[in-house]
C-alpha cells in the first residue's frame, strides 16, 4: 500500500497538473469506489491538492473537496495541457486509460482528463465540504506525521507508553500518520533496532536514532518519487525509483551490507509482525 512518500508524489503531481482546471463532469463506473454524488464539485475550479497521511485532498474554489485513498492498487493518471509531453505509460497501468480498470473519469476543461484506475477496487473517493476535510472520520483519527507535528518529544512520548512491538507501533496510523511497511523496515535497519523490541524498552538514544532514521528514509523516498514495487505510479504515468534503494525491505536471504555483518555472513531474515512481512538483520538489529 502506498505510504507517505508515494502519496506525496501523487499530491505533488496532482497539485501541478490539476490546479487551474475546471471540472466539467464525472463519470462513475463503479459506485463502490466513489459512492457520493459528484454534483457539488462539478463546475468548480481546482485550487490545490493536499495530503493527510496516506489520503489526498483536492480542493475546489466552491468550498468542496474530494478525498482519495488509493490503498493497494489505486492509480490517478492525468492527461491534458498541463502535461504536454507525458512519459510512456507504465506497464503497471494495466489495460491503459481509459481501460477496463478505469472506474472514475474526471473530465476537465481544456480537454484535460483525470482517470482513476484500481484493479482490486479497494481504494475510495469521497466528496466533502472543504471546511470539513480535517473532520472527516478517517483523517480525524490520524496521528501526527513526520515533517509535520511529529517531533522527537512527541515520538518519544508515543513509544514510552506502549508495550507493542516497535514495528507495529510505527505502522499504526492512529499513533503516527504516513509510515507503512517499506519505510518502517528500512528505518529500523538504519537505526539498528530489532523490529520486535517493545516500544517502551527503547533507550533515549535508540528513540532519537529511530526518529532521525524515519525522517531520512522518508526523505529519500520522496526524492525518489516513491517505490513502485507493486502497482504504484505517479499521475504522469511513470514509476517511482525507491525500490532500487531498499535498505532492508524485501532483502531476506541476502547479506547485510554493514561490514561487520558481511564478515560474519549475516543475512536478512523475514518474520511476520502485525500480519506484515518484516525484514531485519539478526547481527546488527539485536533485541
Amino acid at each position: 500500500m502506498p505510504e507517505l512518500p508515494e502519496v506525496e508524489a501523487i499530491r505533488t503531481q496532482l497539485d501541478k497538473f490539476l490546479k487551474g482546471h475546471t471540472l466539467l463532469s464525472v463519470e462513475i463506473k463503479h459506485p463502490k469506489v466513489m459512492p457520493d454524488n459528484p454534483k457539488p464539485i462539478i463546475g468548480g475550479k481546482i485550487i490545490k491538492a493536499r495530503r493527510f497521511g496516506k489520503v489526498v485532498a483536492v480542493d475546489f474554489d466552491n468550498g468542496y473537496s474530494f478525498l482519495a485513498h488509493v490503498k493497494l492498487t489505486g492509480q490517478f493518471i492525468y492527461r491534458g495541457p498541463h502535461l504536454k509531453s507525458p512519459p510512456g505509460l507504465s506497464k503497471k497501468v494495466v489495460d491503459g486509460v481509459p481501460g477496463k480498470h478505469t472506474h472514475v473519469i474526471f473530465k476537465l476543461d481544456k480537454n484535460g482528463f483525470l482517470y482513476y484506475n484500481d484493479i482490486r477496487r479497494f481504494g475510495w473517493i469521497r466528496i466533502v465540504e472543504t471546511k470539513e476535510v480535517e473532520n472527516f472520520d478517517f483523517i480525524k483519527k490520524l496521528g501526527p506525521e513526520p515533517f509535520g507535528k511529529l517531533d522527537l518529544n512527541i515520538f518519544k512520548n508515543i513509544l514510552s507508553k506502549t508495550k507493542r512491538q516497535i514495528k507495529v507501533v510505527l505502522m499504526d496510523q492512529s499513533k503516527m500518520g504516513g509510515i507503512g511497511n517499506i519505510y518502517a523496515n528500512d528505518a529500523l535497519w538504519l537505526a539498528g533496532i530489532n523490529p520486535s523490541k517493545q516500544g517502551h524498552k527503547l533507550t533515549d538514544s535508540e528513540v532519537e536514532k529511530l526518529y532521525n532514521a524515519i525522517l531520512e528514509v522518508l526523505k529519500k523516498g520522496i526524492e525518489a518519487g516513491g517505490a513502485s514495487e507493486l502497482s504504484f505510479v505517479t499521475p504522469d504515468g511513470s514509476e517511482g525509483t525507491y525500490q532500487q534503494h531498499f535498505l532492508a525491505y524485501g532483502k531476506q536471504g541476502t547479506l547485510c551490507p554493514r561490514p561487520a555483518c558481511r564478515q560474519a555472513g549475516a543475512k536478512f531474515k523475514k518474520v511476520m509482525l502485525g500480519g506484515r512481512g518484516t525484514y531485519f538483520c539478526p547481527e546488527c538489529q539485536t533485541y
